[in-house]
């Protein structure tokens, strides 16, 4: 069985399970224990980049919306934070479906899959529309909003399309659908649809160059991917790194799962909290700057 991680540049680490030190991870059907710690009370500071920074970026992605350049742009950045955490803390006490712990490097507890592969079917589940639970009638109003349906609507059409570069047969399972997903001490509703598609019974020689075929995520950057990809990394002027690439794992065979690196903490002098949203020429700035400082949790 190997793990692979990919970086959003495309820079790529892949060894056998057997062979990883200081690597922990969790998923559905595999889990990499780390060492144990003791549960505390969570301190979390947020200092957040300010809002002109941020008006600023915005305004350059509006711009490039008109202009016809990209419909859909997932803008991102780093929150400098302070916690009473260490990394291996909120590895071991953080909730969600897919977790990486990279020698004392990063931290992820993402709830978004990649890509799932299994009897030469390949599945990917595009996320794309949060609110808080706790709002009245959150389910109808946030499958209800227009922006939230066009975001999400851009989305699965590009992963379709990325799907349909590797496979055939393509198509949505399931159009957004609910999950419910811890976000520190609140509880958030998470839209996601399921695409299926179906593989070359050879796809266990060449995975990993299908993989790459798809990255980076559409979930995580935008549409048209290749120039939105572009303006990302010069609105934002910050290296991405490990944060919104992938992580996985595999039999090179018959089975391979992956998860999108989001809900992330690095470790450099500082502890930096990365996180974004999808703008699109409906936005509204102030939603989007709050929603990027919210998404600033740990799931304990």
């Amino acid at each position: 069985m190997k793990f692979f991680l990919i970086d959003f540049n495309g820079n790529i680490f892949i060894e056998d399970i057997s062979k990883l030190k200081d690597i922990y991870f969790s998923f559905p059907a595999l889990t990499l224990s780390a060492p144990k710690t003791p549960k505390k009370k969570l301190i979390l500071k947020k200092e957040p980049i300010s809002f002109e920074r941020y008006q600023k970026a915005f305004s350059e992605v509006i711009r490039e919306i008109e202009k016809g350049n990209t419909y859909l742009l997932n803008l991102t950045f780093p929150t400098k934070i302070k916690t009473n955490y260490t990394l291996l803390d909120i590895y071991n006490h953080s909730k969600a479906k897919f977790k990486l712990l990279f020698k004392d490097k990063f931290v992820c507890f993402s709830p978004e899959r990649f890509v799932k592969i299994q009897n030469d079917k390949i599945y990917t589940y595009p996320m794309k529309g949060t609110i808080d639970a706790s709002i009245p009638e959150a389910k109808t109003l946030i499958l209800n909003n227009e922006k939230e349906m066009a975001e999400h609507t851009m989305v699965v059409d590009l992963l379709r399309n990325d799907l349909g570069i590797i496979a055939r047969e393509v198509k949505v399972n399931k159009f957004r659908f609910i999950d419910k997903i811890k976000a520190g001490d609140k509880e958030l509703l998470q839209v996601s649809s399921e695409i299926e598609a179906t593989l070359p019974k050879n796809w266990h020689e060449n995975w990993l160059e299908l993989i790459l075929k798809m990255l980076p995520a559409g979930s995580v950057t935008g549409t048209p991917k290749k120039k939105t990809v572009e303006i990302i990394k010069r609105v934002e002027n910050y290296d991405r790194g490990f944060y919104t690439g992938i992580f996985g794992i595999t039999d090179e065979k018959t089975f391979l799962d992956s998860a999108v690196i989001i809900r992330y903490v690095e470790k450099n002098d500082d502890f930096i909290y990365k996180s974004g949203g999808g703008i699109t020429i409906d936005s509204n700035i102030k939603k989007e700057y709050e929603e990027l400082i919210n998404k600033v949790y740990i799931p304990i």
